[in-house]
């Protein structure tokens, strides 16, 4: 019985202390009230289980650190975290942990507070799963240019010259859009963008096609309102690829970020030929966008050197263009004059 309680107690402390880093992620990195009140809630539900819980009114009584043969062990990869993403990620790991073991040893002396146990610990899955989302999306990067490429816009349809013209002008970020193009050509061309850019520095994103951003290697996928719903291509890629998902209304981005995207396209901000839009909902709607501030983001639709300095205005980082520079005479000085309408990377 002792030494059940001494396991109880260790996981007890295990438990609050990993719901207690998660919190501060949430409320702190995050700002998520929403979250942060889940967890917060979970943290006094199992507070009161415990307290509630007679044998375990004993657990402190039979603690014994200095004689915890497994406080004097530990491995490297705990000593390190390369970012606060994997400081939340391992604490999620940890409270699962923790109340499984909790869950298992509590049928010993306490069956019905191992049942209520595994509903906390249900539920600490699902926390831990929107918390990893939210985390591994603040750490994806905030592309300043994303150039759209497609053949039929380019000169003399040179999609290769305009894309390595486009790296040349400063864009970040290219993302390749061949909605007409067959599987295995549109594979082929994928390998060979991310061949040029990735020396660079430069992103790929795929437009539409999880699958060909997976087998070719590119940094992620991009998604319309209609394509695959990110919630699946999250379950199909994991975090293998960034995604990134097209968005006209706040409730889009809102949804878009409970569904684990990366970034959202935030457009269209002006009237554009490239695709024809209904609804034009402006830099109005990026300045909602930019106040609510969850995920990066790129401004798209009709942007030109002309009318970049309107979003600018507003606060946009990163914009996405096609036509004003893969129609340009000269692509790379199209890249360059909207990349300098900004002041210089901090």
């Amino acid at each position: 019985m002792a030494s059940v309680l001494r396991i109880l107690d260790a996981n007890a402390n295990r438990t609050r202390e990993a719901l207690r880093v998660m919190e501060e992620a949430a409320r702190f990195i995050l700002d998520d009230a929403s979250l942060v009140q889940s967890i917060k809630q979970l943290r006094h539900d199992f507070s009161r289980a415990v307290t509630d819980s007679a044998p375990c009114a004993a657990m402190e009584a039979h603690r014994d650190t200095p004689g915890d043969v497994g406080t004097q062990i530990t491995t490297s990869s705990e000593q390190h975290r390369q970012s606060a993403a994997d400081v939340a990620l391992a604490a999620g790991k940890r409270l699962s942990e923790s109340l499984r073991a909790m869950e298992e040893y509590a049928k010993v002396i306490d069956p019905a507070l191992a049942g209520k146990l595994e509903a906390m610990r249900y539920r600490g899955y699902r926390i831990e799963q929107l918390l990893n989302a939210a985390m591994a999306s603040g750490t994806v990067r905030q592309w300043r240019l994303c150039v759209l490429i497609s053949e039929c816009l380019c000169p003399n349809s040179d999609w290769l010259t305009t894309a390595r013209q486009a790296i040349a002008g400063g864009a970040d970020c290219l993302q390749l859009r061949e909605k007409d193009m067959d599987a295995g050509q549109l594979l082929a061309r994928a390998k060979t963008l991310v061949a040029l850019a990735r020396p660079a520095g430069v992103s790929v994103i795929i437009n539409d096609r999880p699958d060909v951003a997976l087998l070719s290697g590119a940094d992620g996928v991009h998604l319309g309102q209609q394509d695959l719903p990110c919630a699946e291509v999250r379950k199909l890629a994991g975090r293998q690829l960034i995604i990134g998902v097209s968005t006209s209304r706040l409730e889009e981005a809102q949804q878009a970020y409970a569904d684990g995207a990366d970034y959202c396209g935030v457009g269209p901000m002006f009237n554009t030929t490239t695709k024809h839009k209904d609804v034009i909902v402006g830099p109005a709607y990026l300045k909602a966008y930019l106040e609510w501030g969850k995920l990066p983001h790129l401004a798209i639709g009709g942007i030109t050197p002309a009318n970049v300095h309107q979003l600018i205005e507003v606060g946009v980082q990163g914009i996405a263009v096609s036509s004003a520079v893969c129609a340009a005479k000269d692509p790379a000085q199209a890249a360059q004059s909207l990349v300098s309408k900004w002041p210089a990377h901090d």
